[in-house]
Order: C-alpha cells, then structure tokens, then sequence
C-alpha cells in the first residue's frame, strides 16, 4: 500500500504536529507500507536548507520539499506543489492530509477528488472552539468556503481525541471520525539521561524544584496562566523555578515574558528555546513537575512525553485527555490560575502522591501510546479504506 502525507510544514519550528508526521511516517515504514510526505521548506521567518523538488530518502519513508510564499494569514502558498499534487495523487492508494487553514492541504483535496483517490483529514486540534474562534472572521469564511467541502467529501477524519472526533461528526455526520492518538518512542524514555547536562547549559536551574513547560509559543498555551499562578506557588514553595521550553515561531516570546514580569517573577523562569535530542531529555529527568497549562489541544505530544519520563502531570481538560485523569495517571484541572496554583503545590509538596502519578503515568503511556501501537491502528484504517475504495471502482467498472 502506498501513502502519501501532505503537511504544510515540517520543520521542528512548528512544533508537536509536525513532528507527529515524521514519526507517523517512519512508524508505517517500519509495518511494510510505503510512504512519502510533500511539504515546504518553511522555517518560521526563513527556508530550510534542504534541497528542493527531489525526493530525500530517509529511515523508512521519503520526503520532498517545495519552495512557497505566504500573503499575510495565508501561508505555505506553493503553486509547484499545486501541480505536483494535480498529476501525482494517482500514484497513491491514499493521500492523508495533516492540518487545516493551511494552502497545500486544498490541492490535495481537490486533487483527490478529481482523480477517485480516498483521502484522509486529520485537523490537529484545529476543530476545537478555541481554536476557531482565533481569527474568527478569517478562519470562518475559509472554513465555509474551503475546509467544509472537504471534511465533507472525506473518505475520513483521523481525530486525535474524542472531543476532536465528536466535533468533526457534528461538522460533517456522514464522514467516519476515527480517533486515533499521538504517541512515543518507548527506546527515548526507557532510561533519561543525567539532568547534569540540562544543569551545564542553564546553570539558574539547578538546586532548584523545576516546573516544565515544553511546547510552542502560543496563546492558546495558557502561559498567561501560569504566570498568574506562579505568585500563589512560590509564597508554598520557594525554591520554585519554571523552565519553558520550547519553540516561537510567531513572535510570542516578548508578550510571555510581560506576563512573569507583571506579576513580579521573571527572575523564577528560564526561556530555553527548543529544546531537542538528549538535551530535552536531560530537561525531563531534571525536572519535578510537567505542566500543560492549555486553553486547547488537539492532543498534546509533549504531555504524552511528560508522562512517559515518569513526572506528575498537571493538565487542563483543554488538553482532552479524560483517559489519564480517569486512570488518576494526571492532575487535571480548569484552565484558572488557582487550579494550577493548588495542583501543583499539592503535588509537590507530596512527594509519595507524585510519584504514584508518575508511575500511574508511565505504565498508561507504554502500554497504550507507542508509536508502534498508534501506526498500527492508523494501517488498518489505511486498508479499510483502500479496500472499500477498491470495491467502490469494482462496481464502478461493472456499471459502465
């Protein structure tokens, strides 16, 4: 079976979704499916350094990268990628498209659509109320006129949380929502690195109880939350020090910083930037406590890895995942201030309780959230819908 994945962007800028692809893809790879991805080299403000228009090998999967231009909100414009798409997608038993509110993703509809090839939508988060009341105007009139037809004319929608699937069969009731989430490498968390690397790199960390953001620089992060939180933390818990890790690829970083300074505790946090390879991975076993202080998700990567480096977890519903705070794997709160003031406090001065979250934690994530066990349920969507597809031109071939 042959798979190609359309994603505007791949580059590790952008964050967990993007990232998602290439583990996906590399995850398929390792079941037998072929897979390609098609993508630009937009790299927040610049370009990759990658060749164009060719395609790259890479661990099981290949990838080929296309120049673009944006025009203000609408970005990853690329006309040569158009023409690709429109004489290549028959090549494909599936084309599965990553993203919405994004140019590359509607060639790929509208070529798929043209040319009988079933096609896959998976929205990442982008459904969500938060999401699409942010830039309401813009993204309603692209929604109405763009996204719906194709949702519609979808041969699936992979969610990545039930709400995200409840909010796609609400949209479109008669395409199949499949929920299928995100997941790890087990080999990256079965034994950290000594935090003494993170140490060397951000000295103001060490010798203290460090609280970990990792993920983009975004508003709908909730790191205006946090900040608010943190006064009430620190007056419990002294030596608290936050660490937010991670990515700005808009631009955000100055407005997160006013949000500490206003409330008087800049001097308690550390902007890492993104944090990558055993570097992050030190940052996980330095730290005591993860946080995802999100207003909305699609399905947070960077909770799964939380949780899969064995920390107590506080998390918003926002970041729906009901199963760990079912499972008592998570602390799950509102996104309010006091929530998080109170969760975390309570987790870290009760070392026993964290831990048992941790380990809670830990167990959930590997037994149920590989990559290895994700990619196999996505293959068998892939080949329910290759099969179904196969019997709709069979039937087809008769008729005419």
């Amino acid at each position: 079976m042959k798979i190609l994945m359309v994603v505007p962007a791949i580059a590790a800028i952008y964050g967990g979704p993007s990232q998602v692809v290439l583990q996906l893809a590399r995850s398929l790879g390792r079941l037998g499916i072929e897979v390609d991805i098609v993508t630009t080299s937009a790299n927040g403000n610049s370009h990759l350094d990658v060749p164009l228009y060719r395609w790259i090998d890479r661990d099981f999967y290949r990838i080929q990268y296309f120049d673009f231009w944006n025009f203000g909100d609408y970005r990853y414009i690329s006309f040569k990628l158009t023409q690709w798409l429109w004489y290549r997608v028959r090549a494909y038993d599936i084309v599965h498209t990553h993203a919405l509110f994004c140019y590359p993703s509607l060639p790929a509809h509208w070529a798929c659509q043209q040319h009988n090839v079933p096609y896959v939508m998976t929205p990442h988060g982008m459904l969500e109320p938060w999401a699409m009341a942010y830039k309401y105007w813009k993204k309603w009139l692209f929604f109405k006129g763009l996204e719906q037809p194709a949702i519609d004319r979808a041969a699936a929608v992979q969610a990545l949380c039930e709400s995200e699937a409840d909010r796609a069969r609400s949209i479109a009731p008669k395409t199949p929502a499949i929920v299928i989430p995100s997941g790890i490498d087990r080999a990256d968390f079965d034994r950290l690195p000594d935090p003494e690397r993170f140490y060397r790199v951000f000295p103001e960390t060490r010798h203290k109880t460090l609280i970990l953001f990792l993920g983009r620089l975004h508003p709908k992060k909730g790191l205006d939350l946090l900040a608010s939180a943190l006064p009430q933390i620190r007056a419990e818990l002294p030596q608290i020090h936050v660490v937010v890790a991670g990515p700005d690829s808009i631009g955000y970083l100055p407005k997160i910083k006013s949000f500490f300074k206003k409330v008087g505790a800049l001097d308690a946090v550390t902007f890492t930037g993104m944090l990558q390879g055993e570097l992050k991975y030190a940052a996980l076993a330095a730290t005591d406590l993860y946080i995802s202080p999100s207003y909305s998700e699609g399905f947070s990567l960077s909770v799964l890895e939380g949780m899969a480096s064995g920390l107590p977890c506080v998390i918003t519903k926002g970041c729906h995942f009901p199963e760990a705070a079912s499972d008592r794997a998570v602390w799950e709160i509102n996104p309010d201030p006091v929530e998080i003031a109170e969760a975390t406090i309570a987790l870290l001065k009760d070392r026993r309780l964290a831990r048992e979250m941790g380990d809670r934690a830990r167990q959930l994530i590997f037994a149920e959230y590989t990559w290895e066990r994700i990619a196999d349920r996505l293959r068998s969507l892939y080949l329910t819908l290759g099969d179904r597809d196969r019997l709709s031109r069979s039937v087809r071939q008769l008729i005419l």
